[in-house]
């Protein structure tokens, strides 16, 4: 587990954080959605969290743990009865790590994680399970960091990704809870020991930037989506796609991609970048990310800030130059130019993300778009199922 502690005054906070080393993630003892929660980079910061965000006392404590920086996060949903556990399915997060998990996009079956840490996570989720002697539902979520699995929090009850799951899987995992708090042994229901998807599916967060007008769109330990939907498809691109296009955000098939990162997340976006350039997507940058891209060979188009004259990027995305906007704000605080452009994006209906895979884009250009509905999968599957067992084992 990522190092940690309790505070009961802003000292002890203060005390904490210095062993444990900033950034920190910080939030009240209880809490539902990630209410106040917030990641601290320095002393100062933590100072203004404790007078705006709680007031701390034995009564009420404030927990700090360590945050995971450049880490992404999994979730993994399983059953118990007791004696056996059957894994639901393991989930990864697009976002990374610091999005609360009602935020973030993630994908079934993971397509990153690597082998090893995946079976760590079955192994600490069976445990847990078994542990806790819990019967019927328990959800898990992990972050990866430098090679390392660690354990943010364990959750014995039904999560809200188990209507994905379950339709992801095709197995119904709350009846299958249902029947195990009623007795049912899971050895007798012929599960195995996990769920295994056969196609690709992709649960995106529904968040209502459009319809509040001063609200800023950069995510964080604070839960503010007020729905989901789900992208379904034989490839992770496709699947993608198809969950944007359902929260009403079409990606673009061509025109410009408009690049302004801090110098974090440079290394990260040049792959992303170049990728772009090769759909033929042209890129625009501010000075800081066209310098860093353009010595490692990725060809831009400088593009200046709000602040340093026009026309500037919010010019550029007012106009409809702009069809896709890729930017990350500096630390806790975004700057004045950062809010006004992602503003902007919202209200000209531009996607904006930090994460976007151009594999989503080559889908939408190269493949063939089809609709398969979850009744008509099922009945392929039994069917499947049923030629499977007539011509035994090959």
């Amino acid at each position: 587990m990522p190092p940690g502690g309790t505070a009961t005054s802003i000292e002890e906070a203060l005390e904490i954080a210095e062993e444990i080393g900033y950034p920190v993630l910080v939030r009240p003892s209880y809490v539902l959605g990630g209410r106040a929660m917030e990641i601290v980079y320095d002393p100062v910061s933590l100072r203004e969290y404790f007078a705006r965000a709680v007031q701390a006392s034995p009564e009420h404590p404030v927990l700090l743990d360590r945050f995971l920086e450049d880490a992404f996060e999994a979730d993994v949903d399983a059953v118990c009865d007791g004696e056996t556990v059957v894994i639901g399915g393991i989930m990864q997060h697009i976002e990374d790590a610091g999005v609360h998990s009602g935020d973030s996009a993630c994908v079934l079956p993971p397509y990153l994680l690597r082998d090893i840490d995946m079976e760590a996570m079955r192994r600490f989720t069976r445990d847990f399970a078994l542990a806790l002697d819990v019967r019927g539902l328990i959800n898990v979520q992990f972050a990866v960091h430098e090679k390392t699995v660690y354990v943010l929090e364990v959750n014995p009850r039904a999560s809200r990704t188990v209507p994905f799951v379950s339709k992801a899987t095709g197995v119904p995992l709350a009846r299958v809870a249902a029947r195990v708090l009623a007795g049912v042994k899971l050895v007798d229901l012929g599960l195995g020991d996990e769920l295994v998807p056969h196609q690709v599916s992709v649960k995106e967060a529904v968040l209502p930037f459009d319809k509040i007008p001063d609200a800023d769109t950069v995510l964080g330990p604070e839960m503010r989506s007020t729905g989901e939907v789900m992208g379904y498809a034989d490839s992770f691109g496709l699947a993608f796609a198809k969950s944007q296009i359902s929260v009403y955000q079409a990606l673009p098939t061509e025109g410009a991609v408009a690049i302004t990162v801090h110098d974090q997340d440079k290394p990260n976006m040049v792959p992303i970048a170049r990728r772009f350039h090769e759909l033929g997507f042209s890129i625009f940058a501010t000075e800081g990310t066209a310098r860093y891209l353009r010595g490692r060979g990725v060809p831009c188009e400088r593009i200046l800030k709000v602040h340093e004259g026009r026309p500037n990027l919010l010019d550029r995305i007012v106009s409809g130059e702009v069809q896709l906007l890729l930017n990350t704000p500096l630390g806790k605080h975004a700057q004045h130019d950062d809010y006004m452009i992602r503003r902007a994006a919202v209200v000209r209906r531009v996607p904006y993300t930090t994460t976007l895979s151009a594999d989503a884009i080559i889908a939408l250009r190269h493949r063939r778009h089809t609709v398969q509905s979850l009744q008509t999968r099922a009945v392929a599957e039994v069917e499947e199922d049923r030629l499977t067992r007539t011509a035994g084992p090959v």
